[in-house]
Parts: structure tokens; sequence; C-alpha cells
């Protein structure tokens, strides 16, 4: 190694060093995940504005996901080649710059862009401030790291749905792209100090056809799922698209196997409890990131919350979860692996299959106190089995078998927003039909309705065709809440089950030694 390291910033700055450090963490970490999140309040914004679908308008925070996974096998290399200081200010800067690209476009495809700049950019810098924590904190202290590190992450996805609704209101929806950007300036400034220069004598190779094969197999899936439900599965672009999708998956896979320089170091999986890690991460992933894309829509859509509302949703969760992040990092170091990461699961799913009822009398604080539960268990679960893993694996593989194990959560993270998208959208679908088949003559409940909307339209004096007409769209409309309704219950089973599958990989982390 040459240049200034961690331990070298420790000794100059002292007591203040660690401190400082974990601040400018922080400040990254809740930036990067506030521009996940706040996209969510804004879909139905975004649709309006670009007279676009909700299977396009995701592609805003599948598009960050995407790239956010990908880059995440990229922070390592180029730790190794350019040191953590400037691998921080460049993915910075070209975060920055996709900031003002996406609040200046006047086309989707733009917007787009920027996510993908974003996320790219984002993974890097998430990647690289979680192995700054774990390399810089002593392993006793490892678990409190990443607890504090979690807590930009959890109070992002309270504050970003909340900050994304108020700028809407009282700006516009373009504005979520620069509201968050000073917290990074800041952020900017404190890693001048804090991040060191250190890095390898020799110039790592790189696996640039591994990620190319990466990037096109997670395009081609991506784009299968965004747009089988409209083009129909069995077109002729969507098989194709399958098809390239896993021929550079199966290629993709064999480079990391039979390649002397590889994206992924699969020695990290040779260790079970890295292993098993990686599973429930994957599963978290899914899950976790789903229920946050799902919660405000579901508000705005069934409830018809504001997106200030919608926003509001998520705070209280992330506000208490930041309280409790002192007691939670204790209890990450003391507790086994093991039983830190089931009670956090457990949470998890005891914080979403209450929303498998949830309709529309729902009260906003039954939806926001189980929204707590599901936070708290984020709180608990990611710095234990973050710790597991990386406690499993010499010093020397820290930095890959983070950015590893930040791989396959985006990576969870991406599929599961995506698959839960059209999933929703197969759902509401199928219940639109069904509901939309006993609407006939001969059913008494349908007819019984209509009379009763007709004579308050008469009452207001309107004529015989409107009445009709009107009270027809008003029996559309019913159906669709109806439909949807359905479908994002049928969604959050989905998502319940996720976390119980994760408790088997949770069994196998193993007691604390």
């Amino acid at each position: 190694m040459i240049g200034e390291t961690f331990e070298d910033l420790a000794l100059q700055y002292k007591g203040a060093y660690l401190p400082a450090l974990t601040l400018a963490i922080i400040l990254t970490s809740f930036t990067m995940m506030t521009y996940g999140t706040i996209v969510t309040v804004a879909v139905p914004n975004v649709m309006g504005a670009f007279g676009i679908g909700q299977d396009k308008a995701q592609l805003m925070a599948t598009g960050f996901y995407i790239a956010m996974t990908t880059s995440q096998l990229i922070c390592a290399w180029l730790i190794f080649a350019i040191g953590h200081y400037y691998t921080f200010f460049i993915a910075i800067i070209f975060f920055a710059f996709a900031c003002f690209l996406g609040a200046f476009a006047q086309d989707f495809g733009v917007i787009i862009l920027a996510r993908v700049i974003q996320g790219a950019a984002a993974g890097i810098l998430m990647s690289q401030t979680m192995i700054a924590i774990v390399q810089a904190y002593p392993a006793a202290r490892r678990g409190f790291a990443l607890t504090m590190f979690t807590s930009g992450g959890i109070l992002a996805i309270g504050i970003g749905p909340l900050l994304g609704g108020i700028v809407i209101e009282a700006l516009s929806w373009r504005h979520i792209f620069l509201i968050p950007l000073p917290l990074l300036f800041i952020a900017f400034l404190i890693g001048i100090f804090v991040m060191p220069k250190s890095r390898r004598k020799e110039k790592p190779r790189f696996d640039w056809y591994g990620l190319a094969f990466l990037i096109v197999a997670l395009y081609c899936f991506m784009t299968v799922f965004a747009d089988g439900q409209r083009q129909g599965w069995v077109s002729s672009s969507i098989i194709s698209l399958t098809v390239i999708g896993v021929i550079s998956a199966v290629l993709f896979i064999y480079i990391q196997i039979f390649s002397s320089y590889r994206l992924l170091n699969l020695t990290v999986f040779k260790y079970p409890v890295f292993i098993a890690a990686v599973l429930i991460t994957f599963c978290v992933g899914m899950g976790n990131f789903g229920a946050i894309y799902a919660v405000p829509i579901f508000a705005q859509i069934i409830q018809n919350f504001s997106p200030v509302d919608a926003g509001l949703i998520m705070l209280p969760a992330s506000i208490l979860t930041i309280i409790l992040l002192p007691v939670i990092g204790r209890f990450s170091d003391a507790i086994s692996p093991r039983y830190g990461a089931m009670i956090g699961l457990g949470c998890f799913f005891l914080g979403t299959v209450p929303l498998v009822l949830a309709d529309f009398n729902t009260s906003y604080l039954y939806v926001m106190s189980f929204v707590i539960l599901s936070r708290l268990g984020m709180g608990i679960n990611n710095p234990v089995v973050a710790k597991a893993a990386l406690s499993a694996l010499p010093p020397d593989q820290i930095a890959e078998g983070t950015s590893t194990l930040n791989f396959f959560r985006m990576l969870g993270t991406s599929l599961g927003t995506t698959a839960w998208v059209v999933f929703l959208e197969i759902r509401t679908q199928f219940h639109s039909n069904a509901l939309s088949s006993t609407q006939d003559p001969s059913n008494q409940s349908s007819q019984e309705f209509l009379s009763k909307i007709g004579s308050i339209y008469r009452e207001l004096g309107l004529t015989i065709s409107n009445i009709e007409a009107l009270s027809l769209i008003h029996l559309s409309d019913i159906i669709y809440l109806q439909s949807h309704k359905f479908g994002f219950q049928d969604g959050f089973t989905v998502l319940s089950s996720i976390f119980i599958f994760a408790m088997i990989p949770a069994y196998l982390l193993g007691k604390k030694k």
C-alpha cells in the first residue's frame, strides 16, 4: 500500500477522526437512499407530465437500482486502483451532474439516463463508505459502526417520501433532483479531511467483459419484467430479450468461475456464514424495498392521501429507529447473529403481513404503526447480518466481501421492486376482469347501485343520458379502486412470504462464538 491510511488519519486527528468520518458517511448514505426513495411519491406526477403508464414510470426506480447494483462490484476495484479519496470524490461529482441533468430534462428518456448515472454513483458511494467504516473501526465496535452506517438509510426511507411530497406540492416534481444536494456538499467537504489516499502499488486488472454481460443481463431481465405484461409474455421481443438475458447471465457466471480476474471474488463463498448472509441480504432487499415502493403508492391510490401525507407515513418509523440506534448498535454487538437476524426478519414480517388486510377504510395510524415495526426490523437485521458476514472473512477480503454483499442487496432490490410492480399489474388486471365480468343486467347488486347513483344525479337536475353515462363512469371507478385494492393485498402477501423464507438462512448464521 502507498499513501496515507485510516490509521495515519486517526493518529493525526485523534479523537475527532472517527466521529467526523462517521458523519460524512451518514450524510452520504442518507443522500443516496433519499434519492432512491424520494421518487416513489413522484410517480403519479411523472406519469401525468409525460403521458406514460406505471410500467414506464417505475423505470425511474428500477433504472436507479440496476445501475446501483452493477456499480457495487466496481467499487472494490476503484479503491484498489485509486484509493478511497478519489473514489469518493469522483462518484460525488458524477452524482451531482446527474441531479442537474434530471432536474432540467425535457424528455423522459433523459430522466432515465439521469437516474442511471445517479444509481451508478450511488452504488459506488454506498459500498465505498461501508468499506471505509468497516476498515476504520476496530472489530469490537464494528456492529456499532455498521448501525451508524445503516442510520442514514433508515432516516432516508422516512424522510425521502415526505420530502418528495413537500417539494412536489410546494414547487414541482423536478425539484426532487436538487433538494438533497446541500447535504452531499457537506459530506464532500468533510471527506477532504477524512478519506485516506492509500492505494495498492500494483494496478489491478478489471473484468470489463463480466461487467458488460452483467449490465446486458440485468437490462434484459428488467425490460422483460417492465414490458412483458403490456407487450405479451410470448411476444417476439420479450422472448428475444429473455434469451439474450439468459445467455449474458450464463457468460457472466462462466467468467466469474474461470477467469483469473473477475468482478465477484468467489473465494468469499467458501465461508458458510457469508453465504447465509448473502441469502438474507438478497431476500431483505427484495421484500424491504418492495414495501418501501409499495406503501406510499398504496396510500395515494387506495387511500387517496396527498403526496405529503403519503410521505409522512414513513417518517415516524425512521425517527423512532434512529432514536433507538445506540441501543440497537450495542444489541448487534452482543447478540448471536442467528437470533439477531431472526428477530429483525420477524419484525419485517409482522410489519408487512397486517397490510394484507388494509383497504380504503384502514386508518392512517394502522398503516403507520406497522411501518414502524418494519423499520425496526431493518435497524436490527442489517448491521447484525453485515457484521456476521464480514467477520467471517479474512481482513484482505473485507473490501471485496462488502461489495459482494451490497451487490446482492441491490440485486434483490432491483428484482424485487420490478417484479413486485409487474405482479401488482397482473393481479390488478386479474381482479379487474373478475369484477367486470359480474357487472351485467342480471346482477341485482349492480342494478341497485346504478339506481341509487342515478337518483342522486336526478336530484341534481341532470338529463337521463348524462345520468346513465356518469353512473357507469362511477361504477368503473369503483371497479378500478377495488381491483387495485385486491392487487395491493396480493402484493403484500408475497412480500410477507419473502421474510418468512429468509428465516432459513438466518438460522444457518449460527450462534455467536
